[in-house]
């Protein structure tokens, strides 16, 4: 993932990591998962130095799931910032003005 790419270039002492979520899986996958703690909706990656979660999208069509709305709501609820970015350049914008503070 280009931004990924870029975001451990750019802060090379923060980390970064993806939440393995998303794709189709077969129905005994789904619930294995499950019964891991896998939970739909959950947004697509964390920065946990800054407490900020990342829902990627497409540029175009990209759609975010009721699902996610509510991860979305209640990670905003506890204090950590959750962004829904359609593609790399809105991704990168979202950091950067993030990392810049209020």
């Amino acid at each position: 993932m280009l931004f990924v790419q870029w975001f451990r270039r750019t802060y090379p002492d923060v980390r970064i990591f993806a939440i393995p979520n998303g794709g189709h899986r077969s129905a005994s996958q789904s619930v294995l998962l499950k019964a891991t703690g896998v939970s739909a909706g959950v947004p697509d990656l964390y920065i946990p130095e800054w407490h900020v979660w990342i829902e990627m999208k497409r540029r175009k069509g990209g759609v975010v799931s009721p699902e996610q709305k509510d991860w979305i709501a209640y990670l905003q609820s506890i204090g950590h910032t959750a962004i829904v970015c359609k593609g790399f350049e809105a991704a990168r914008d979202a950091v950067i003005d993030i990392k810049k503070g209020p």
